[in-house]
């Protein structure tokens, strides 16, 4: 009796349903990871290039912070491979191991210095003491000390402090398995985290100890107070560690103004919860900063009733060649020029010995922020003859920009610096940081000044914050659930500037708001990150509808409408201002073993576990492979396993569906059939609207060719039953979730398998697919091959042939783009069906290809087509 092995295997008892579901569990989450982990570790590697070509600032916490998370995803990617192949990588662990061994022979980030003290006065106070009381203070004290300038009275409540009210709450273990949870790609999880660690501590008490240190110092400032200034009003600052040096962190922490001393211990509490903010969080994550380096002091100072307040940058940060002092004033309180809530003053004065005041632009500032006598602030409207009256004349403009040169001078570097004219007229500072520089690197490329011929402004003549240029659609955003549902490549367009911005500084392409200038804190961070950015546009969120293109020209102030080339081919690239200090040497030798990449072609005899040198390497090979395997989960299934339901619907296959998580809205484990309609996978629902289109003429018989008919007879008789098993069972199957597909189509004498992921988070995302076989013979499948391979360029696929196999790619694009190019492959594989019966010359491949991107599916020369059949 003959029998064919596939037959044989039939008969065989199969795994039993739960034994392959687990499977698909585990082959499934572990490649989810494993793309996760990738995803992360390109933006890690793209992160240090940047670094290292100066793009922005970072220090040896960064350094050791990227080099943890590199190895942790390498890691974590290996031992998926592992879990989804079923066998061990030896080579790779060791590989991996050989890298951090050269590192643990490097010097490591210093511990922070351990500080008895709780409480510290300024006049004890220097920039030696910023790991006890944090970048603000130690620069206060050092403003106050050395170079003898006026800043407030008030005391630094310490990390010392900090760390007494965690350990006292027993919130460290806590804390650090909550912000684990933080993914910078996720911000919802952020938003989640955030919410529950600033419960926890505005729970928490503050420790007797700690508390009667701060009131005691409190209570010594009062008493030197002026009765009738009596009881002293205090600001409350944050001073975290590492705010206020190379990185800003700026508007990233609370500081509240005005406090009573009945409320000074539940503020305090406040501030140390504003650590773990959501765009505190994001910041961090971004800039590589671990949990153990964060730590939380604060400033509490004497509460400056100020008659005008704002920012002075000792030099222009958008064009540092541009050696000029700005100064920005407002009335009242700093917040209004900092959060660019009103239009401020500008003053640009020379550098010289004797600062000359070169121009000036006096704002028309309706309203100011004050201070009430109960411990509260309130907006006051500005009098009709202060509104064009100029905060500073000209004599005192040029004092605050003498003492801006003293600073810059003293700290050897441009000086971002907050101040205060207090009632009796006199310069108080409130803060000084090193200023964010932007250079730019323009390849030798000029930046276009004109308006590209045919291009339509939309905004023109805006202030540039960061320059640089972005495409992207609208994305308007009013509050956090904006926030949180932020597409990749966005340009975020809102009213005001906002430091919560930085939440999606790493998604947005650039941003754009109504109102806010250069000093404002959400300026610093754009710089920080990068991000063109254009500001006091007026009238950006009424002139651009959510949705609509845009390419934002940040440095002539344009906003057009749409894709704009020859702005965007400027080829124009932003460089920060760094130092090539010990941190940039420290990171130079880690990057040599993260950033290079060794194994670049996957067909090449070196594209070995034994060739991976670096991170990179380790990564590429894992991504190639993994795919290899991820193709195989349909070879799993057996026809004795109940775990799938059968797809009901006309199509002229037999397609059962899988159902991992969430791609169905029934449980295909208790029913026999499933409907289209009852299909809620993204991917699976794209492919199938193709598949199902009534215009399709695949599901008729297709018009054979005589000869075709001939060869595919000939092959099978001249073949004989010895290769059946080369034939495939009449089962496909769709192995789905919310967000994934594994589509594996093996019918008669050919396969298909599209493997895809198509979520919200756009570097996450591809398409896999690979097609294969026929009946006809092999000049005629290599022309359907070819027919393939030519329709799937013309709609973006990168794509392989080789005989009458094709394999094709597309990866990192928004959801909507890929459910697009999922409806056209279902249309494909359709159209393509039986199609080499048909290849009866080489005329075929193109004639058939332009009938399918043409949307003539009826192989109708006559027959007119609706343009939305076009394959776009």
């Amino acid at each position: 009796m003959k029998f064919s092995v596939l037959s044989f295997l039939r008969r065989k008892k199969g795994p039993s349903r739960n034994e392959l579901m687990r499977g698909f569990k585990v082959k499934y989450d572990n490649f989810k990871l494993l793309l996760e982990s990738n995803t992360e570790l390109l933006k890690i590697i793209s992160d240090i290039e940047q670094k290292l070509r100066g793009r922005s600032g970072f220090g040896l916490p960064y350094i050791e912070a990227q080099t943890m998370r590199a190895f942790f995803h390498c890691a974590r990617m290996v031992q998926c491979l592992e879990k989804m192949s079923g066998r061990p990588r030896p080579l790779l662990k060791k590989s991996l191991d050989d890298m951090q061994q050269i590192i643990k022979g490097e010097p490591g980030t210093p511990a922070r210095a351990a500080c008895p003290d709780l409480i510290l006065k300024y006049e004890c106070i220097g920039r030696e003491r910023a790991d006890a009381v944090g970048e603000k203070n130690a620069n206060l004290g050092e403003v106050r000390n050395r170079l003898g300038l006026r800043v407030p009275r008030g005391f630094a409540i310490t990390t010392a402090a900090f760390d007494r009210f965690m350990v006292f709450n027993r919130l460290e273990g806590v804390v650090q398995k909550l912000k684990a949870q933080a993914d910078v790609i996720e911000t919802e999880t952020i938003l989640q985290v955030s919410e529950q660690i600033q419960m926890l501590i505005g729970e928490s008490e503050v420790p007797q100890d700690l508390a009667q240190a701060i009131l005691d110092a409190y209570g010594e400032l009062d008493a030197a107070t002026p009765a009738d200034q009596a009881p002293l009003k205090v600001s409350l600052r944050s001073s975290a560690i590492g705010e206020d040096s190379v990185l800003s962190f700026a508007g990233q922490y609370r500081s509240v103004l005005n406090v009573p001393p009945q409320r000074i211990l539940d503020e305090y509490k406040s501030v140390l919860a504003s650590l773990f903010t959501p765009r505190a969080i994001a910041y961090r994550l971004h800039m590589g900063i671990p949990f153990p380096d964060a730590a939380m002091a604060v400033a509490c100072l004497e509460m400056v009733r100020a008659r005008a307040s704002g920012v002075m940058y000792t030099r222009n940060p958008v064009n540092p060649l541009e050696n000029r002092i700005i100064i920005n004033a407002v009335w009242g309180l700093g917040p209004y020029a900092v959060d660019g809530i009103v239009p401020p003053d500008t003053y640009v004065l020379s550098k010289d010995p004797q600062p000359v005041l070169l121009k000036s632009r006096i704002g028309e500032k309706t309203a100011q922020l004050v201070a009430r006598s109960d411990g509260y602030l309130v907006e006051q409207t500005v009098s009709d003859t202060l509104r064009r009256q100029a905060c500073l004349s000209d004599d005192r403009a040029r004092e605050l920009a003498a003492i801006g040169l003293r600073l810059e001078e003293h700290y050897g570097c441009p000086q971002d610096v907050e101040w205060a004219m207090d009632e009796t007229d006199r310069f108080v500072i409130l803060q000084t940081r090193p200023l964010r520089l932007e250079g730019r690197d323009t390849d030798g490329k000029a930046v276009r000044a004109e308006i590209p011929a045919g291009a339509q402004v939309l905004i023109d003549n805006a202030e540039a914050a960061c320059a640089g240029v972005g495409f992207g659609p609208a994305v308007h955003v009013h509050g956090e659930e904006d926030l949180a549902n932020f597409p990749d490549g966005g340009v975020l367009v809102a009213v005001h500037p906002s430091p919560q911005y930085v939440m999606v500084m790493s998604k947005a392409q650039a941003i754009i708001t109504d109102f806010g200038s250069l000093v404002s804190h959400m300026a610093s961070l754009a710089r920080e990150y990068m991000i063109p950015t254009l500001m006091n546009t007026r009238e950006a969120t009424s002139l651009i509808a959510p949705g609509t293109p845009v390419t934002v020209d940040a440095y002539n102030g344009r906003v057009y409408f749409g894709q704009v080339p020859e702005v965007l081919a400027a080829g124009l690239q932003q460089g920060g201002f760094v130092v090539k200090g010990p941190a940039y040497q420290a990171l130079r030798r880690r990057a040599d073993l993260i950033v290079p990449l060794n194994l670049t072609d996957p067909k090449s005899p070196d594209f070995t576990e034994h060739n991976c040198r670096t991170i990179h390497d380790i990564m590429r090979y894992i991504h190639e492979k993994s795919y290899g395997v991820v193709f195989q989960l349909g070879d799993l299934v057996t026809d004795r396993a109940s775990i799938s339901a059968r797809l009901q619907a006309p199509l002229p296959i037999d397609l059962y569906v899988i159902d991992l998580a969430g791609g169905l809205s029934v449980d295909a484990t208790r029913v026999a059939v499933v409907r289209p309609a009852e299909v809620q996978s993204v991917p699976f629902k794209a492919l199938l609207k193709g598949m199902l289109r009534s215009d399709l003429g695949g599901r008729q018989p297709r018009p054979v060719n005589l000869s075709g008919f001939l060869s595919v007879m000939s092959e099978q008789m001249l073949s004989g039953e010895g290769t059946s098993a080369e034939r495939f069972g009449d089962r496909s199957y769709a192995i789905v979730s919310d967000k994934y597909l594994n589509f594996s189509s093996r019918v008669g004498y050919h396969y298909s398998v599209l493997d895809c992921y198509c979520g919200k988070t756009a570097a996450k995302n591809y398409i896999h697919f690979q097609f294969k076989g026929g009946a006809a013979d092999e000049v005629r499948r290599s022309r359907r091959a070819r027919m393939i391979e030519k329709a799937l360029g013309a709609l973006g696929f990168i794509v392989e042939t080789n005989g009458d196999r094709v394999t094709a790619r597309m990866a990192k694009q928004e959801d909507s783009y890929l459910e697009n190019k999922l409806d056209l492959l279902g249309r494909l594989l359709i159209f393509t069906r039986q199609m080499d019966m048909m290849m009866s010359s080489e005329a075929h491949i193109d004639r058939l290809t332009e009938c399918f991107l043409d949307g003539n599916y009826s192989l109708d020369p006559c027959r007119e087509v609706p343009a939305e059949n076009a394959a776009q």
